[in-house]
Parts: C-alpha cells; structure tokens; sequence
C-alpha cells in the first residue's frame, strides 16, 4: 500500500476546500497519460493537516502512472478535475527522488526494467549519501511520539500548527498526527528532520548527481560516451559536443545550491554571573 498526499489546487493557489464545505472525493491512478486505463482508486481523502489530504492506494507494480483528483471547492460548487497528478510508485522507499525521474534525465524509454530500476536506486542512493555529507544531516525525518501533551491552544483551533504544542526540538519539525486521550491531552506524532521529497533544489541536484553518475559509469544505464561532432579527414582529428558545465543553464546544479538546508548548531550564549541573593534585583532562574 503507497501513502499519497495530496493539495488541491483551485483558483491558482492552493486551496483547503473543508472549511468551505468541500471534499476531496476520489483519487483514480491510470497507466498512462491518455487516463483510459484504470489501475486503482482511493477516496475520499482524509484530511491530514489545512490544505493536505491523504489517500491510501492499494499495492500496484513498480512505474509511473497518471491521476485524476475529483473535489468540491465547497457547498454547492460545481466539482473541480485535477489531472495534473502524476506518481512514479512505490512511494516511501526513503528517496527523494524516483527511478523515473533519473530515466528521463538519461533519455531512458519507460517503463523500466527490475535490473534498471535496481541500478538507478542504488544511483539515487549514493547521490542522497553525498547530499548528507554536505548537509551534515540526513534527508529522511523521523517520526517522533509525544504522549500525554497538553496543547497550548484550545482545542477548536488549528492544532497541525507546530506552535500550538509545548516542544523544544533543535531541528525542523512539524505535525504530522495528534490523537485526542479524553482527558484534554493528546498523543502528538511528530516529523523532526529535515524532509527532502518537499524541498525542490533536493530533489533537482540528487535526480541530476544520479543521471550524471549513471552516464559516466562504465556500463552504466544511458552511457553512450562522449558525442562526436565532426571527424576530420582519415580520422587525424575528433571534436566532441560540449555540454554545459557544473552551475551553468542547462547543466547539473552544484552542491553549494544547498548550503541554506545545513543544520545550524545552537548553543546558549555565556552569561556573567549574577550577585547572589538578595544583593542582585531580582532572582536568577536557570532555564
């Protein structure tokens, strides 16, 4: 079973159609673009947090496949069609990037092969590795459980916004559940990390380090070598193609594009030592 969250878009921006009354219905997955062919449905949508809704889709082979996303932007509104959605599954693999998407840079024709998919996986992999090198952290977040957690805000309000709970986490997080106990309190699920399938320059640089990678490895998928562009008379001489440079429009993004992901280390800032009391103006309280 693949996990797909899913943001409607109405009006070009997104949207959250349950406080207008609408619904997200049905989610349909089909095997190509031309949407004839349908090969598994979910719905309604679960609401996950203001403007995400989640759909569970049964277990489908390994590919690319296409969506049509039905909702109502609200009460008595004409229901609205998204066919913009398209999905390489399985999802939740700890990639932040797709087979798929590495073909498409190779100029690979889908669908894939097991042994292809396997090799660009592992492509994806060791192209992540270097990523979380740099960053000094790792690009999947973890899900963390707080149990008997009192919400600082009531519980009519908005409780996904991660300032509604009492947490001090050193990292990027954010609400992914809460579960009410009938007592006032909840169980609290929490992602703590930084998530990179949502951060787009992530995703861009893994699927281009995994294509070029790929190329450049002997046997490789896509490695074709270098491009001739002219041979001069009985072969004295070759011109190769030249292709853009790391940076530069049109060729692979370089890594530093990323420093504003890097984890920034916090540490308390000295303090000079207080008089004691009574003699200073007010108690000190460590924190």
């Amino acid at each position: 079973m693949s996990v797909v969250d899913y943001e409607p878009m109405y009006g070009g921006a997104r949207y959250d159609p349950e406080p207008a009354g609408g619904q997200v219905t049905s989610f349909v997955l089909y095997e190509g673009p031309e949407r004839t062919t349908e090969v598994a449905a979910a719905g309604p949508g679960t609401r996950l947090r203001p403007g995400t809704y989640r759909f569970a889709l049964p277990d489908v082979p390994p590919g690319r496949y296409w969506a049509t996303v039905i909702f109502t932007p609200g009460n008595g509104v004409q229901p609205v069609k998204d066919q913009s959605v398209r999905l390489d599954l399985p999802l939740g693999l700890g990639l932040v990037t797709s087979p798929e998407a590495v073909a498409d840079d190779l100029g690979v024709p889908l669908p894939l092969t097991s042994a292809q998919r396997d090799d660009l996986t592992t492509a994806i992999r060791r192209a992540q590795a270097d990523v979380e090198g740099y960053l000094g952290r790792s690009l999947v977040p973890r899900v963390v459980t707080r149990t008997a957690v009192t919400p600082c805000w009531r519980s009519d309000e908005d409780l996904t916004d991660p300032e509604a709970w009492p947490f001090e986490v050193d990292d990027d997080w954010r609400v992914s559940a809460y579960r009410g106990r009938g007592d006032g309190t909840y169980d609290v699920d929490l992602l703590v990390g930084l998530n990179g399938a949502a951060e787009g320059p992530v995703v861009r640089y893994v699927t281009a380090h995994a294509a070029e990678s790929e190329r450049n490895r002997p046997g490789g998928i896509g490695a074709q070598g270098r491009r001739v562009s002219s041979v001069s008379a009985e072969g004295q001489s070759i011109s190769y193609d030249s292709a853009p440079s790391a940076g530069q429009a049109g060729g692979p993004p370089t890594i530093d594009t990323l420093s504003r992901l890097k984890r920034r280390l916090w540490q308390p800032l000295a303090t000079p030592p207080r008089p004691p009391w009574p003699y200073s103006s007010t108690r000190y309280r460590r924190r």
